[in-house]
């Protein structure tokens, strides 16, 4: 069985990393780079950065920060946050970044997924979804959770395997921030259906919580914030954990 991965996502607003519960009420939680550096070293496998701003000037800073973070480790990362074309994408990826994660924009224009694919490789490109509960059907929204779209969660997932991407990125909006658990049952679903990885977001809480979603959810990564920026858990008594529990992972 492949390792499963430990993912610490890095929110990152005018230059800071932040943190919120249902993506609003936001704190800060420290300098990106210097905080992808300790991970790096305590031995998360991947790093994520959401870059949440809304500057004009996103672009070129988010670039910049890729450049910088790329110079200081030495585990892949992926860059996420309004990208909306393979330009940007070139960019990301000539300044250092190994993925980018694509989300509104490849709900309104699926195309992009097959574009992005064609000219970087379906290893690059992850599609993260953001999917909240109404009337007990998981519905995709956009805009932090604000939007909801007429996209169900699990025709859309199908739809951007179809389309190439490499790996899904699944945020439940019902659970983050919350500290409750992963959205385990749409996890596993999500994960029998389709044959692309799946990485859990939102609901962390504690190390019982990884290890649910690895069994429970079948995930093949999980992805988590506030309780590494906080120092809530260690990755490493985490992995140790996880390992005691029969999950494979890489110390």
């Amino acid at each position: 069985m492949l390792a499963k991965r430990i993912i610490p996502c890095l929110d990152i607003k005018d230059g800071r990393t932040v943190k919120g519960v249902n993506f609003v009420d936001l704190r800060d939680a420290g300098d990106p780079v210097e905080l992808a550096e300790i991970y790096s070293r305590e031995g998360a496998d991947e790093l994520v950065f959401l870059d949440i701003s809304a500057t004009e000037q996103k672009r070129k800073t988010l670039a910049d920060l890729v450049y910088r973070v790329a110079e200081k480790v030495n585990i892949p990362f992926t860059v996420g946050g309004g990208i909306s074309s393979v330009e940007d994408v070139d960019i990301l990826l000539h300044n250092g970044a190994d993925k980018v994660s694509i989300n509104s924009s490849a709900v309104k224009n699926p195309q992009l997924i097959n574009d992005l694919v064609a000219k970087f490789g379906s290893q690059c490109i992850v599609v993260a979804i953001d999917a909240k509960q109404i009337d007990g059907e998981w519905i995709v929204h956009l805009v932090g959770g604000k939007l909801p779209t007429d996209r169900k969660l699990f025709e859309w997932a199908k739809e951007v395997e179809e389309r190439g991407a490499g790996e899904i990125l699944f945020t439940s909006m019902d659970n983050d921030g919350t500290k409750d658990g992963f959205a385990n049952e749409a996890l596993a679903k999500l994960s029998t259906e389709l044959n692309i990885p799946i990485i859990a977001s939102g609901g962390a809480g504690n190390k019982q919580h990884f290890t649910d979603t690895f069994v429970e959810g079948k995930a093949d990564a999980a992805l988590a914030a506030s309780v590494f920026h906080f120092k809530e858990i260690g990755i490493q008594e985490l992995k140790t954990d996880l390992k005691n529990n029969g999950i494979p992972v890489r110390l």
